[in-house]
Protein backbone atom coordinates (compact mmCIF):
# COMPACT_ATOMS: atom_id res chain seq x y z
CA UNK A 1 0.00 0.00 0.00
CA UNK A 2 2.92 2.40 0.80
CA UNK A 3 4.57 1.32 -2.21
CA UNK A 4 1.39 2.44 -4.74
CA UNK A 5 0.76 5.25 -2.68
CA UNK A 6 4.26 6.31 -4.05
CA UNK A 7 3.91 5.73 -7.80
CA UNK A 8 5.07 1.88 -7.72
CA UNK A 9 2.94 -1.07 -9.37
CA UNK A 10 3.02 -3.87 -6.88
CA UNK A 11 2.49 -7.80 -7.45
CA UNK A 12 2.46 -9.85 -4.15
CA UNK A 13 2.94 -13.33 -3.15
CA UNK A 14 1.61 -15.36 0.19
CA UNK A 15 4.78 -17.73 -0.43
CA UNK A 16 7.49 -17.92 -2.01
CA UNK A 17 6.79 -21.05 -4.68
CA UNK A 18 3.76 -18.37 -5.85
CA UNK A 19 6.66 -16.01 -5.52
CA UNK A 20 8.80 -17.65 -8.28
CA UNK A 21 5.97 -18.31 -10.64
CA UNK A 22 4.75 -14.50 -10.73
CA UNK A 23 8.30 -13.69 -11.74
CA UNK A 24 8.90 -15.97 -14.18
CA UNK A 25 5.59 -15.18 -15.37
CA UNK A 26 5.97 -11.66 -15.81
CA UNK A 27 9.07 -8.93 -15.64
CA UNK A 28 10.08 -6.78 -12.86
CA UNK A 29 12.15 -3.94 -12.08
CA UNK A 30 13.22 -4.69 -8.56
CA UNK A 31 12.29 -7.59 -6.06
CA UNK A 32 11.18 -7.28 -2.41
CA UNK A 33 11.77 -10.91 -0.49
CA UNK A 34 11.04 -11.68 3.17
CA UNK A 35 13.49 -14.04 4.49
CA UNK A 36 10.53 -15.80 6.29
CA UNK A 37 8.29 -17.41 3.92
CA UNK A 38 6.12 -20.33 3.47
CA UNK A 39 6.50 -23.63 1.07
CA UNK A 40 10.06 -21.69 0.14
CA UNK A 41 11.65 -18.92 1.88
CA UNK A 42 13.19 -16.22 1.05
CA UNK A 43 16.70 -17.47 0.72
CA UNK A 44 15.52 -20.40 -1.37
CA UNK A 45 14.03 -18.06 -3.94
CA UNK A 46 16.18 -15.73 -3.91
CA UNK A 47 18.88 -18.49 -5.05
CA UNK A 48 16.43 -19.74 -7.86
CA UNK A 49 15.72 -15.95 -9.19
CA UNK A 50 19.72 -15.77 -9.35
CA UNK A 51 19.63 -19.08 -11.71
CA UNK A 52 18.46 -17.18 -14.35
CA UNK A 53 18.10 -13.33 -13.42
CA UNK A 54 20.59 -10.34 -12.10
CA UNK A 55 16.97 -8.72 -11.25
CA UNK A 56 17.84 -5.86 -7.96
CA UNK A 57 16.64 -8.04 -4.58
CA UNK A 58 16.27 -6.43 -1.29
CA UNK A 59 16.15 -8.95 1.13
CA UNK A 60 13.33 -8.41 4.43
CA UNK A 61 14.89 -9.74 8.12
CA UNK A 62 13.55 -9.72 11.54
CA UNK A 63 15.90 -7.02 13.46
CA UNK A 64 19.43 -8.72 14.68
CA UNK A 65 18.80 -11.87 12.23
CA UNK A 66 22.48 -11.75 11.18
CA UNK A 67 22.77 -14.97 10.43
CA UNK A 68 19.44 -14.58 7.38
CA UNK A 69 20.94 -11.51 6.65
CA UNK A 70 24.18 -13.03 5.49
CA UNK A 71 22.43 -15.71 4.06
CA UNK A 72 20.29 -13.99 1.76
CA UNK A 73 23.59 -11.81 1.12
CA UNK A 74 25.85 -14.69 0.08
CA UNK A 75 23.22 -16.08 -2.56
CA UNK A 76 23.04 -12.75 -4.36
CA UNK A 77 20.85 -10.41 -2.43
CA UNK A 78 22.44 -6.51 -3.37
CA UNK A 79 20.84 -5.46 0.21
CA UNK A 80 18.49 -5.78 3.25
CA UNK A 81 16.56 -3.79 5.64
CA UNK A 82 15.65 -4.66 9.18
CA UNK A 83 11.84 -4.90 10.20
CA UNK A 84 9.99 -3.10 11.44
CA UNK A 85 10.65 -1.53 8.51
CA UNK A 86 10.63 2.30 8.45
CA UNK A 87 8.98 3.82 5.31
CA UNK A 88 11.35 6.52 4.68
CA UNK A 89 14.48 4.11 4.93
CA UNK A 90 12.67 1.14 2.38
CA UNK A 91 11.67 4.01 -0.02
CA UNK A 92 15.36 5.13 -0.25
CA UNK A 93 16.42 1.48 -0.64
CA UNK A 94 14.50 0.35 -3.45
CA UNK A 95 15.20 4.16 -5.43
CA UNK A 96 19.16 3.26 -4.59
CA UNK A 97 18.58 -0.09 -6.25
CA UNK A 98 16.22 1.32 -9.01
CA UNK A 99 18.80 4.06 -10.11
CA UNK A 100 21.86 1.74 -9.59
CA UNK A 101 19.90 -0.52 -12.23
CA UNK A 102 19.30 1.76 -14.54
CA UNK A 103 22.71 2.17 -16.14
CA UNK A 104 23.23 -2.02 -16.67
CA UNK A 105 23.20 -3.09 -20.34
CA UNK A 106 22.74 -6.63 -20.19
CA UNK A 107 25.51 -8.73 -22.32
CA UNK A 108 25.54 -11.76 -24.75
CA UNK A 109 27.99 -13.89 -25.56
CA UNK A 110 27.39 -11.79 -29.51
CA UNK A 111 28.13 -8.09 -28.41
CA UNK A 112 31.44 -6.90 -29.13
CA UNK A 113 32.74 -4.21 -26.74
CA UNK A 114 33.42 -1.56 -27.47
CA UNK A 115 36.74 0.09 -28.68
CA UNK A 116 36.87 3.12 -26.26
CA UNK A 117 36.61 2.96 -22.83
CA UNK A 118 37.77 -0.70 -22.89
CA UNK A 119 40.08 -1.63 -19.81
CA UNK A 120 42.20 -5.06 -19.65
CA UNK A 121 43.83 -6.49 -16.76
CA UNK A 122 45.03 -9.84 -17.85
CA UNK A 123 42.34 -12.53 -18.70
CA UNK A 124 39.91 -9.62 -17.17
CA UNK A 125 38.11 -6.56 -19.85
CA UNK A 126 35.66 -4.54 -18.60
CA UNK A 127 34.43 -2.06 -21.27
CA UNK A 128 33.10 1.44 -18.97
CA UNK A 129 31.33 2.54 -21.87
CA UNK A 130 29.34 -0.57 -23.00
CA UNK A 131 29.07 -1.91 -19.49
CA UNK A 132 29.97 -4.86 -20.81
CA UNK A 133 32.31 -7.67 -18.78
CA UNK A 134 34.42 -10.83 -19.71
CA UNK A 135 36.66 -13.19 -18.85
CA UNK A 136 38.67 -14.61 -21.13
CA UNK A 137 36.42 -13.79 -23.81
CA UNK A 138 33.54 -14.68 -22.20
CA UNK A 139 30.82 -12.40 -21.25
CA UNK A 140 29.79 -12.22 -17.69
CA UNK A 141 26.12 -11.47 -16.23
CA UNK A 142 26.58 -9.44 -13.00
CA UNK A 143 24.08 -8.42 -10.74
CA UNK A 144 23.63 -4.11 -10.38
CA UNK A 145 25.84 -4.07 -7.16
CA UNK A 146 28.56 -6.14 -8.62
CA UNK A 147 28.73 -4.27 -11.60
CA UNK A 148 28.94 -1.25 -9.77
CA UNK A 149 31.49 -2.73 -7.54
CA UNK A 150 33.87 -3.69 -10.03
CA UNK A 151 33.51 0.09 -11.43
CA UNK A 152 34.90 1.15 -8.53
CA UNK A 153 37.54 -1.00 -8.56
CA UNK A 154 38.75 -0.96 -12.20
CA UNK A 155 38.78 2.87 -11.58
CA UNK A 156 41.70 2.85 -9.33
CA UNK A 157 43.53 -0.36 -10.06
CA UNK A 158 45.92 -0.64 -7.21
CA UNK A 159 45.12 1.90 -4.80
CA UNK A 160 43.18 0.57 -1.60
CA UNK A 161 39.85 1.62 -1.22
CA UNK A 162 38.10 1.49 2.80
CA UNK A 163 34.59 -0.56 2.98
CA UNK A 164 32.88 2.22 4.17
CA UNK A 165 34.09 4.30 1.15
CA UNK A 166 32.22 1.73 -1.08
CA UNK A 167 29.97 1.45 0.68
CA UNK A 168 28.87 5.37 0.02
CA UNK A 169 29.96 4.99 -3.69
CA UNK A 170 28.05 1.86 -4.52
CA UNK A 171 25.21 1.65 -2.33
CA UNK A 172 24.73 5.17 -2.04
CA UNK A 173 24.25 4.95 1.61
CA UNK A 174 25.18 8.49 3.01
CA UNK A 175 25.34 7.06 6.92
CA UNK A 176 27.69 4.01 8.20
CA UNK A 177 25.76 0.78 7.42
CA UNK A 178 26.52 -2.49 7.54
CA UNK A 179 29.99 -3.13 5.38
CA UNK A 180 28.91 -6.96 5.67
CA UNK A 181 26.78 -6.10 2.34
CA UNK A 182 30.35 -5.08 1.16
CA UNK A 183 32.27 -7.76 2.17
CA UNK A 184 29.57 -10.53 0.62
CA UNK A 185 29.48 -8.55 -2.77
CA UNK A 186 33.65 -8.68 -3.46
CA UNK A 187 32.94 -12.37 -2.05
CA UNK A 188 30.21 -12.79 -5.10
CA UNK A 189 31.94 -10.66 -7.38
CA UNK A 190 35.47 -12.77 -7.18
CA UNK A 191 33.35 -15.85 -8.03
CA UNK A 192 32.72 -14.68 -11.12
CA UNK A 193 36.12 -12.50 -12.21
CA UNK A 194 38.85 -14.80 -10.12
CA UNK A 195 39.65 -14.28 -6.62
CA UNK A 196 43.13 -13.02 -7.70
CA UNK A 197 41.70 -9.88 -8.96
CA UNK A 198 40.60 -8.55 -5.68
CA UNK A 199 42.75 -7.94 -2.90
CA UNK A 200 42.06 -7.73 0.65
CA UNK A 201 44.15 -5.52 2.45
CA UNK A 202 43.22 -6.53 6.06
CA UNK A 203 41.76 -4.17 8.61
CA UNK A 204 41.02 -1.73 6.14
CA UNK A 205 39.31 -2.73 2.97
CA UNK A 206 40.37 -3.93 -0.94
CA UNK A 207 42.38 -3.21 -3.37
CA UNK A 208 42.52 -4.49 -7.28
CA UNK A 209 45.31 -6.07 -8.72
CA UNK A 210 46.36 -4.92 -11.60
Amino acid sequence: MVLERYGYLVSTAPDGLTGLELFRDGWHDLLLLDVMLPHLDGIGLCRRIRESSQVPILMMSARGDSMDVIAGLEVGADDYIVKPVDTTVLLARIRTLLRRATFTAPATADDAPSAEGLLTFRDLTVDIRGLDVRLDGRALALAPTELRLLLEFVAAPGIALQRQTLLRTVWDYGWEGDIRVVDLAVQRLRKKIGADHIETVRGFGYKFRR
